[in-house]
């Protein structure tokens, strides 16, 4: 689904993330994990197109998107959450989930004004996906409510709908768990895995806690000080003495890239 070939990403004299690669299968819930400072957000920029490569190609499907505008992405199928969700405070849940509906017709002012009819039919159908989400995700009692006045873990959940809205093939997940409490968390694991599952939706997370990971990931990218430290499952990557030094031994390893 994602190919990232050789991504460095440079601020200045540092190289947030230096000649990485890594694959993310298709169909499959991904893990970038890592110590704080490891460049995982940087990479997860880069690849929805918030921060340019200096050196590398990124591909999503065969399609290479190095050079593409992040709304470019998302029209080819990529989604991505943030560590600190951007909700519409001022627009009810169900108004933000509309607003992130695809709407081709209604992004065009001329076919607001001229082409009336189609662009109702599209809203409607807008409004009807909005309301099968608010479902899904099991948030009816906030469906009217503004998403400024909602909890943390609500806001997660919002951010995970409003990127399902776009129809994505993949939605990359940033610390979609931090700082929301275990009820939540466990109702937003059980709809990524349903996604996953059901669906066949591909997904890319960044999280700090293996636990956490290990029940939902298929496979794990481990990064360290902006480099590939190692890629396995989550038992190989619990068992190896680099990732151990790395999250608990002052960051000293050897990297494979």
């Amino acid at each position: 689904m994602i190919r990232v070939e050789h991504a460095t990403v440079s601020f200045g004299g540092l190289k947030a993330v230096n000649n990485l690669s890594f694959d993310i299968e298709d169909g499959q819930i991904t893990g970038l994990i890592g110590p704080n400072g490891a460049g995982k957000t940087t990479m997860f920029n880069a690849i929805a197109g918030h921060v340019p490569l200096s050196t590398g190609r990124i591909f999503l499907q065969d399609t290479d998107i190095t050079a593409l505008a992040p709304h470019a992405r998302s029209k080819l199928g990529l989604a991505r959450t943030f560590q600190l969700p951007h909700e519409f405070a001022r627009l009810t849940v169900l108004e933000n989930f509309m607003v992130s509906a695809a709407m081709p017709i209604g992004e065009n002012v001329f076919n607001v004004v001229f082409r009336r009819g189609r662009f109702r039919g599209e809203e409607r159908a807008a409004y009807h996906e909005a309301r099968e989400m608010i479902e899904l995700l099991e948030i009816d009692h906030v469906a009217d409510e503004l998403a400024g006045n909602l909890s943390g873990g609500q806001k997660k959940l919002l951010e995970l709908g409003r990127a399902l809205m776009t129809k994505p093939s993949i939605i990359l997940l940033d610390e979609i768990g931090a700082g929301i409490n275990r009820t939540l968390l466990a109702k937003l694991s059980e709809k990524i895995l349903y996604l996953n599952r059901a669906k066949g939706l591909t997904f890319c997370l960044i999280e700090h806690d293996l636990d956490y990971v290990s029940k939902l990931c298929n496979s794990v990218v481990v990064m360290a000080q902006g480099e590939l430290l190692m890629c396995g499952t989550v038992d190989e990557v619990r068992q190896d003495e680099r990732v151990i030094e790395a999250y608990f031994g002052g960051g000293k390893y050897e990297a494979t890239a």
